[in-house]
């Protein structure tokens, strides 16, 4: 075992943790995982956020200052958000293709999506929005009978507590004035900004407004404190190092942990949850696979001809595995700075500044995601977007994903936030809920590749690639190396 690859580690944890949970839940014995295994899951993630911050903060620091010159700063710093912004808007494309080239929601038998509907205009009514298609089964005579007994799955399935605070979170993102992004971005507290995970871009601020001053004082002065980032960043990175030696056994627990929550003492209720789901979620899937498997090689070869296809994958494997298995960027941050650095060759000055950046704005599986959930329930309550309403769907969402927190089920409270830009009822969410932790898991793995995609390509157009071939991912993370 102690040659094989971190990454096949890693999936066997994952592997043994879902089985495990399956036959506890056969067994009855949910309660056990849940209170006694589960919890390692949480302390795994929890280590990696409480690297990841500090990390981000001396890496960029850094990064920027060894730099040496502030204009090469800014062409890079644009070229990083023009190609992220590209990604964003491909992967959203690619979505609405999807959706409506499948179209998951139609697939549902015509009472409910009928029933859905008639819900739907009920809740507009009482709302004061007005249905956006423009067609109204309430008044119609023939659903009369229907309109009384109407009992959607829309409303069925809401489940208040599951909801409310994804709703209240909305709201307070919405009633806000259009240059309150901007101004969230500069902290006021930057020891508050630390000491929540969630104002990442407020860090990010910090130490690039920190590095970019670090090249304007004389060199005698930067030099110590130079030396002071790059020595605390080997620490650091010394823990990720060793936290990854015990990755596969939080694995385990944390996949254990996931699914004995979805299944409880009935295996039965896994089964339906994706049954009922089954065509909504093999469209998300499809275009999230895509994007890794096709969307992702094909873009990195445009650019970046010396990387293998499957030297690629070699090299990105050990972060995918532990984004899949984590479903947070930030938590990921961290390993796929090693693997982009270690196993592609990018210099340390180019991963410390786009990664860190990626991880916070770059969110090519959350937009997708976005993307599809929005017209797949429009598709099940028989209301027709028009293609006006799906430019609004992309514009809404390439901005919802740049805002999304880089952590679990994130994009579920941005989701509600596109929902409302065309006018349908953002409690929908509860009906794609069930699912959305297992879908969470690609979407991070879509992210997190997109980000090391973009890293090497900024690293090549500035010369600091040096590739040599594929290693086995197993040294990056060797501590008798």
């Amino acid at each position: 075992m102690k040659k094989l690859a971190l990454h096949w580690k890693i999936i066997i944890g994952m592997i043994l943790g879902i089985v495990w949970a399956l036959l506890s839940s056969t067994l009855g014995w949910s309660a056990f995982t849940i209170n006694w295994i589960d919890p390692f899951g949480t302390i795994f993630i929890n280590l990696l956020k409480l690297i990841a911050v500090p990390l981000v903060l001396f890496s960029i620091i850094g990064g920027v200052a060894n730099i040496g010159d502030p204009s090469s700063l800014g062409r890079m710093g644009g070229k990083t958000l023009g190609i992220y912004l590209l990604t964003t808007v491909m992967a959203i494309s690619l979505g609405l293709v999807l959706v409506n080239t499948i179209q998951p929601g139609r697939l549902i038998d015509y009472d409910t999506r009928l029933d859905n509907r008639l819900s739907y205009e009920i809740w507009a009514a009482s709302e004061g929005h007005e249905v956006k298609d423009g067609h109204s089964y309430l008044n119609d005579p023939a659903y009369a009978e229907r309109v009384k007994k109407v009992s959607a799955l829309s409303t069925a399935k809401i489940d208040a507590s599951i909801v409310s605070d994804k709703l209240a979170k909305a709201e307070n993102q919405q009633n806000v004035s259009p240059l309150q992004p901007l101004i969230d971005i500069v902290p006021e507290n930057f020891f508050a900004s630390l000491s929540n995970n969630g104002l990442m871009l407020q860090i990010i601020f910090f130490a690039l407004f920190f590095g970019v001053c670090l090249l304007y004082i004389p060199n005698e002065k930067a030099q110590p404190v130079l030396k002071l980032v790059d020595g605390i960043n080997e620490v650091f990175l010394k823990m990720v190092d060793l936290v990854m030696q015990a990755a596969p056994f939080f694995v385990f627990a944390l996949l254990a942990g996931v699914v004995s929550k979805m299944a409880g003492d009935d295996v039965g209720k896994v089964v339906e949850i994706f049954k009922g789901l089954s065509w909504y979620s093999l469209t998300v899937l499809v275009g999230l696979l895509l994007m890794i498997f096709v969307i992702y090689p094909t873009i990195l070869k445009l650019f970046v001809k010396k990387i293998s296809y499957i030297g690629f994958f070699k090299a990105v494997s050990p972060a995918q595995t532990l984004a899949f298995s984590t479903s947070s960027s930030a938590a990921t941050l961290p390993v796929t700075m090693e693997c982009v650095e270690q196993n592609l060759g990018v210099n340390k000055k180019i991963s410390s500044f786009v990664l860190p950046i990626g991880a916070t704005v770059n969110m090519d599986g959350t937009s997708l995601y976005q993307a599809v959930a929005v017209i797949f329930l429009a598709q099940m309550h028989m209301a027709n977007l028009s293609l006006e309403q799906q430019l609004i769907i992309v514009v809404t969402t390439t901005l919802a994903s740049i805002g999304s927190a880089a952590v679990p089920s994130a994009g579920l409270v941005m989701l509600i936030v596109v929902l409302n830009s065309v006018g349908l009822n953002p409690v929908w969410i509860a009906i794609i809920f069930p699912v959305d932790r297992i879908l969470d898991m690609f979407r991070t793995v879509v992210n997190v590749t997109g980000d090391t995609v973009v890293c090497s390509i900024i690293a090549d157009g500035e010369n600091m690639l040096d590739y040599k071939g594929t290693k086995n991912p197993t040294e990056t993370f060797d501590l008798d190396s």
